[in-house]
């Protein structure tokens, strides 16, 4: 299920550029209105697999208009929308609701600034019909790791939109048949997808020297941020449905409830 804010500045018109911390913090604060337990577990531990950690939901922030200064985004727009989905109707859609309703605001710091956006409107964004083959816009950049030797050392690395497509669709699928099983509480059966990016969007890109890759800093410490790398590009999905649509509620790749991985469908 996806919900959509509608969020009204406050008291000032800054977000972080890197602002995906502090609106996560902000999500898991409406939720504990609605149900503290779940919050708290949910941001301890969420739902466990191989002892991998999947917390099965997503964000993007839309921001319309805005100027960049000193890594700050300074919002044109009298509005702003987040766009909010997981599977998990009654312990987290639910309780983010209730969270919209008593708490009514999202607070976001912004270089030591606190900006309040009240919030004006939550309302259920239709699901889509979902086919077997589908192109899919990125709400927020995709990210997808792997462990790769360097120097002598085992170090995180992120993939790249230029990567090997067998690799890059073999961790996509890996992904969504886990998330399949915490969901469903059976494995995953069924051939999987296949994954391709939009070559003509690309290709595009590329010639007007713009780039397909995002670096994002997750400030969880102002001092010791991390670095993460995601890709901005429409990609084609075929194959199982069921698939396609845990990626559309959870959000596809890794890192999503840091805001990453949240993709609409095409027109």
């Amino acid at each position: 299920m996806r919900l959509a804010l509608t969020l009204r500045p406050e008291n000032s018109k800054l977000i972080s550029a890197n602002y995906n911390y502090s609106l996560s913090s902000a999500i898991y604060k409406l939720l504990k209105f609605g149900s503290p337990e779940f919050s708290k577990f949910l941001h301890d531990k969420g739902f466990v697999l191989n002892e991998k950690q999947y917390k099965l939901f997503t964000f993007a922030l839309r921001l319309g208009k805005i100027k960049i200064f000193n890594n700050v985004f300074h919002i044109k727009q009298s509005r702003i929308k987040l766009f909010i989905s997981s599977p998990k109707i009654e312990d987290f859609v639910k309780n983010f609701v209730i969270g919209t309703f008593r708490f009514k605001k999202i607070e976001l710091l912004a270089n030591n600034t606190l900006s309040d956006f009240l919030i004006e409107q939550a309302e259920l964004v239709p699901e889509p019909n979902f086919y077997g083959k589908m192109r899919f816009l990125l709400l927020s950049p995709l990210i997808l790791t792997t462990r790769k030797e360097r120097n002598g050392v085992m170090r995180q690395y992120f993939y790249r939109y230029d990567d090997d497509t067998n690799e890059l669709e073999r961790k996509v699928n890996h992904n969504l048949m886990n998330k399949y099983k915490l969901i469903n509480g059976k494995d995953y059966t069924g051939s999987g997808v296949e994954f391709n990016w939009d070559i003509n969007y690309v290709n595009n890109k590329i010639k007007q020297g713009k780039r397909i890759s995002k670096r994002v800093l997750i400030t969880r410490e102002i001092d010791n941020p991390i670095s993460i790398i995601g890709m901005e590009a429409p990609f084609y999905l075929k194959g199982d449905i069921a698939l396609m649509k845990i990626g559309y509620e959870c959000g596809f790749g890794e890192k999503n409830s840091m805001g990453f991985g949240m993709a609409s469908v095409a027109n």
